[in-house]
């Protein structure tokens, strides 16, 4: 008997990715792809394309989509359905689950005539409540790792051929994806793969091999394009043994075999991704201690033990990023507001923006992840702002409004206070000191404070020790099996971790000594205990507008004498504008001196481009700084900060997603500026983070902070006041 081997090539670029990486991905993996199928049609397999994907290919490569058109109706390629926008399963409601199949499967009926009731599984995330969801939406198998396979008894040995799951009666076949195949291709040489897979057809004889994976590893990844398609040209040479190997080995897509083969048994597994994925959403230090433990067992040859050794959970991400958690529990917030909608073109249309924004790429973090690519976290939220403004318009009129919103937003276990209006949407947290973290411009889709904060990673750990040992690897120079690639020969040292989430409205007292280089690098003392503790919330609403007043009575030390400190700040937003004024009070009990400094951390996408600009007012004189530049400017009275790029509206009308140099609804340059009613002294810096990726450890730009400050000098009973007024508006129009 021949043993069945099912490939399954999975091809995705995330919402709001560049157009030039689409083209280029297209180019480079997703096009000769379809060439190798063309040259050898006897070689059969399963195609999986997302939405985001399938919406810039209709634009701009219907040829593309042609030629798979062809290669479908003739049986040699199977098409697979999946969530349209490629979003965590696990992550979503259940209506947004099946609502995203659907719309895929859909499709794919309509394009290309097929009614695909296998699924691709985004990163392969399972978690035990699926198969319910899956069912409802039509979907009978799909593919998962072995790993979780592994967790759950079963062995190698165990895994050429599908077992059934179920959640409440609900049942779905699931086949596990060979390890082995997932990394030998296209790796290790033509012959060791055949050779493995000659040796399985005598040990499983009619049993299918499952390898599913990645296109873009077909030749967009570095390196891969020579190995697949330039001098070795592996991809073609495998084909062509697969081809010559007919009498026992049969390449077959794998809802064929999900048809034709019963399942080997029943099973139930366990909360689980690939391996790599469940190491990278572990704390830095267990990130680190579970590749070490995992070394040492391979080493040891403790396959025995290995197969139940499990890293975390992808939920991990959520626990691990404020950020993250806020941009997902505002997306279940808003599905909340989508889905009471009445049905009809409204509700569709906030669907599609909701859906948009669940696209899986900048809600975690790894080799691949997106959580530091500040474009695809901006193309979620502004997905999400415009879903939102969808639902609130249909709820609240078109004509200008405001509404106070409360609840625990964010699920943390305590309030957050939401200032909604027709113009902008502020979210603050009163427990973490009444910090503002979400500030959302409804005109240009874009939350203004989408930073990220500077974080340790597991893999720094890496980095810290190839600088040590003189490991780093510049590009351009050789390659060292031991060396680490670095875009920089000083990147280590760039190395720096926030002890606080950066947000907007951050109260400091520093000691007077403070030097802008320790605040930047966040080594330097608080004279205070206010900028992550709670306040007391106090709220005004009436139709001139909405009032949110926090107050916090807390301490400052001048020297080991505690002072009672009291400061009070008043957020006011109206209706049909874009304005945020703030006041603030403070008052002492006794007499202190200090320095008080207000901090907000600004997401401006495209910031370390040629385009962004900091314009800082200076009396009459404006200084001209870059969002990425560090600096100091005393006596300022404002400074306003330029947003060159934002997810264009275009996306909305052409379905492809892209992002512009401005909004496509308006003609300027959408700007963000903050007046001072007393002159301060501005600290300002880039937030940069040191990610790794395949091409090296890289710094990546995710925010400009800035801070200004006043020197105080108060004695009992004494009060201090200030305003700040914050103006969002279109330069150029």
């Amino acid at each position: 008997m021949t043993l069945n081997l099912s490939l399954v090539i999975h091809n995705h670029q995330p919402v709001g990715n560049f157009d030039f990486i689409f083209a280029t991905a297209t180019e480079r993996a997703y096009d000769p792809i379809l060439g190798l199928l063309e040259r050898h049609p006897t070689v059969r397999l399963s195609l999986h394309y997302t939405g985001p994907l399938w919406d810039w290919l209709r634009a701009h490569r219907p040829d593309h989509v042609d030629r798979l058109r062809a290669l479908v109706a003739r049986g040699q390629v199977e098409l697979l359905t999946g969530a349209y926008y490629e979003p965590i399963l696990v992550a979503i409601p259940d209506a947004d689950k099946v609502g995203q199949i659907r719309r895929m499967t859909d499709f794919l009926r309509r394009t290309f005539g097929v009614e695909p009731t296998g699924m691709w599984l985004a990163e392969r995330v399972w978690e035990p409540h699926l198969p319910r969801p899956l069912a409802e939406a039509g979907v009978r198998y799909t593919l998962l790792d072995d790993t979780p396979f592994k967790m759950a008894g079963l062995t190698d040995d165990d895994l050429f051929g599908p077992y059934v799951t179920e959640e409440q009666g609900h049942t779905v076949t699931v086949f596990g994806n060979v390890m082995y195949l997932r990394y030998a291709i296209p790796w290790h040489p033509v012959e060791e793969v055949m050779d493995w897979l000659r040796a399985q057809a005598a040990a499983h004889p009619g049993g299918v091999a499952v390898m599913g994976d990645d296109g873009e590893k077909f030749g967009l990844w570095p390196g891969t394009w020579d190995l697949c398609w330039g001098r070795e040209a592996w991809m073609d040479r495998f084909f062509a043994a697969l081809e010559a190997s007919t009498e026992w080995l049969q390449t077959r897509p794998l809802g064929e075999i999900a048809a034709e083969l019963p399942p080997l048994g029943r099973v139930y597994l366990p909360c689980a991704s690939y391996e790599e994925m469940m190491d990278w959403a572990l704390p830095p230090r267990d990130f680190a201690a579970m590749r070490r433990v995992r070394r040492e067992l391979r080493e040891a040859g403790r396959a025995d033990v290995l197969r139940f050794l499990r890293g975390g959970l992808w939920r991990g991400f959520i626990a691990r990023y404020d950020e993250v958690n806020q941009m997902h529990k505002k997306g279940l917030w808003v599905s909340r507001k989508v889905h009471a909608l009445p049905e009809g073109e409204e509700k569709a249309r906030a669907l599609d923006h909701l859906w948009a924004s669940q696209c899986n790429c900048g809600y975690w973090h790894g080799l691949f992840g997106g959580i530091y690519l500040f474009h695809i976290r901006a193309a979620n939220y502004a997905h999400l702002i415009a879903a939102e403004s969808i639902a609130d318009a249909a709820r609240f009129g078109r004509d200008a409004w405001a509404r106070m919103e409360r609840g625990d937003l964010d699920a943390d276990g305590r309030e957050e206070v939401i200032l909604n209006t027709d113009r902008q949407v502020l979210t603050f947290k009163p427990s973490y000191g009444g910090a503002l973290v979400e500030w959302d411009w409804r005109a240009a889709r874009y939350n203004l404070l989408n930073v990220m904060t500077r974080r340790r990673e597991g893999y720094h750990e890496e980095l810290l020790r190839a600088a040590e040992e003189g490991r780093l690897v510049l590009p351009g120079q050789p390659e060292r099996p031991d060396g680490v690639r670095v875009k920089e020969p000083d990147i280590h040292t760039r190395l720096f971790h926030d002890w606080y989430r950066r947000a907007a409205f951050l109260d400091h007292f520093l000691h007077p000594d403070t030097t802008p280089d320790a605040f930047y690098r966040s080594q330097y003392g608080e004279q205070g205990d206010f900028v992550n503790q709670p306040c007391g919330v106090q709220v005004k609403e009436d139709p001139a507008g909405l009032t949110l007043i926090l107050t916090r009575q807390g301490t400052v030390w001048a020297g080991d004498q505690p002072i009672p400190v009291k400061v009070e700040k008043r957020f006011v937003v109206t209706p049909g504008n874009d304005l945020l004024t703030v006041h603030y009070r403070l008052t002492s009990s006794a007499r202190f001196i200090s320095r008080y400094g207000i901090e907000i951390n600004w997401g401006i996408l495209g910031g370390g481009s040629e385009r962004a600009s900091l314009r800082v007012l200076r009396g009459r004189e404006t200084v001209a700084r870059r969002p990425t530049d560090t600096g100091e400017v005393r006596d300022v009275t404002g400074f306003t900060l330029n947003l060159p790029f934002v997810v264009s509206h275009e996306a909305e009308r052409s379905g492809v997603p892209f992002v512009a140099s401005h909004g496509a609804e308006r003609s300027g340059v959408p700007e963000v500026t903050l007046t001072l009613s007393a002159p301060a002294t501005l600290w300002h810096f880039p937030l940069e983070a040191v990610s790794n990726s395949e091409a090296g450890y890289e710094r990546v730009y995710q925010g400009t902070c800035t801070l200004v400050w006043w020197d105080l000098a108060l004695g009992p009973g004494e009060s201090w006041e200030v305003t700040l007024q914050g103006a969002l508006g279109w330069r150029g129009e």
